[in-house]
């Protein structure tokens, strides 16, 4: 298969006009005008011109519950891999992470499984078969029997629960230093889930690989950004779930609902999905607002870790399933996580490389996120030029992954199906 006379975002940076050949599920050849080759009469060549092809994109903090439905749906909408940051029970989880390298109809994933949390604390006290960490002397064994069950990396939750009305027992710095330790002896790399600007300090101070969402009551401070920097920490804001979560913004609309107004994601949604986008509550990352609360202090923190050279990934925190009415939806809503990187002064090529290649190299898949020979032919191809616009994401052509092409017309259909049976 060739994709011939079309824009090329590699990842990392716009090509010339060329072709991108693959077979077998990797890419072979890419050319640009310049360098262009001839392809064999059995070859199939499918005209670019007038559109853009990127990597399949990979949102970097998911919630899939176990449910294949969400990988078709991430899948619909162009995001050929999800990093999962809790799911359970084990042979469950290792079993989707299988199936989905297996099957080209589904994102591919990977998973942290089951995460470590304080005794009685969030999420653990409404979960009392979950695994918890007592102190760092139990921080070796958790690291291990994670990676035993499977685990692609460790997530790390340091959350009192606040914003979920409650006050609870978090992990201390002490327990999340073991913690991010004994993960890097294993090989491991650490995710930590922060809440408020204190957690995010206990993060940041125990040496974790990673922090994921914002605080929503203030601003990083220069000294938190400088020490993110120089230690090469690494922050998946997850700002299309701050931003429905947070009970005020600075943006004249909410990005993130706005999904369910725009044809480009509306028409390809399941009508539960769909509703979720426009009206749903449930899964939110604040149910307890405080007044200091705003979603511009996740804007104005992006922004400044940006501007120091920390690398800022794109993921949603999606935890939309059929039954729960999630406003951040699989697939779709990884597109308004372009839109507000953007708004948080990214350029729009930068968030494409958040969504694509920065994941890729941070995760250590490195079989994907770019378009070069060698990589897997996981490929989206769009109308326009969302590197001048990121809104074109959703203007989506076609899909590959492994070099198979996604029938989303079919996908359409069967989604039609189930939500005219329901």
């Amino acid at each position: 298969m060739i994709i011939d006379k079309v824009r090329i975002f590699d990842g990392k940076r716009v090509l010339d006009r060329g072709s991108v050949e693959f077979a077998d599920g990797v890419i072979t050849r890419v050319t640009t005008d310049r360098t262009a080759g001839s392809a064999s009469a059995s070859t199939e060549v499918m005209d670019g011109t007038g559109l853009t092809l990127l990597p399949g994109l990979i949102d970097a903090h998911t919630h899939v519950f176990g449910a294949e439905s969400n990988l078709e749906l991430a899948l619909a909408f162009g995001v050929t891999t999800e990093l999962d940051m809790f799911m359970g029970p084990p042979d469950a989880t290792r079993a989707l992470c299988t199936l989905a390298g297996e099957r080209h109809d589904l994102a591919d994933l990977r998973s942290s499984g089951l995460l470590a949390s304080a005794p009685g604390g969030h999420p653990g006290v409404a979960m009392p078969l979950l695994p918890t960490v007592s102190g760092p002397a139990q921080a070796d064994a958790f690291v291990a029997a994670r990676q035993a069950e499977g685990a692609h990396f460790i997530k790390i939750m340091v959350d009192d629960g606040a914003h979920h009305g409650m006050s609870l027992p978090a992990l201390d710095r002490a327990t999340v230093t073991a913690l991010a330790r004994a993960a890097r002896r294993r090989g491991l790399l650490t995710v930590a889930h922060v809440s408020a600007l204190w957690s995010a300090r206990v993060a940041l101070e125990s040496g974790v690989d990673m922090l994921t969402h914002l605080p929503p009551e203030a601003g990083l401070d220069q000294a938190f950004v400088s020490r993110a920097a120089a230690g090469k920490q690494v922050v998946i804001p997850t700002l299309v779930m701050l931003e429905v979560s947070a009970p005020r913004t600075p943006l004249p609309a909410c990005l993130g609902r706005s999904l369910a107004d725009d044809p480009q994601i509306a028409d390809h949604l399941p009508e539960h999905a769909r509703t979720a986008l426009a009206e749903g509550r449930e899964g939110l990352c604040i149910e307890r607002a405080s007044p200091e609360h705003h979603f511009g202090h996740a804007l104005s923190s992006v922004a400044a870790l940006h501007r120091a050279g920390v690398p800022v990934l794109a993921g949603t925190d999606t935890n939309y399933r059929p039954d729960r009415a999630c406003p951040v939806v699989h697939g779709a809503s990884l597109h308004a996580e372009l839109a507000l990187l953007v708004a948080a002064g990214l350029t729009p090529a930068e968030a494409l490389t958040a969504a694509t290649s920065a994941p890729a190299a941070h995760f250590g898949l490195s079989d994907r996120g770019v378009i070069a020979p060698g990589r897997r032919a996981d490929l989206v191809l769009v109308k326009g030029d969302p590197t001048g616009d990121i809104r074109h994401t959703r203007s989506i052509e076609a899909i590959w992954r492994g070099g198979i092409r996604f029938d989303r017309e079919a996908y359409d259909k069967r989604a039609a199906t189930r939500a005219g049976a329901a």
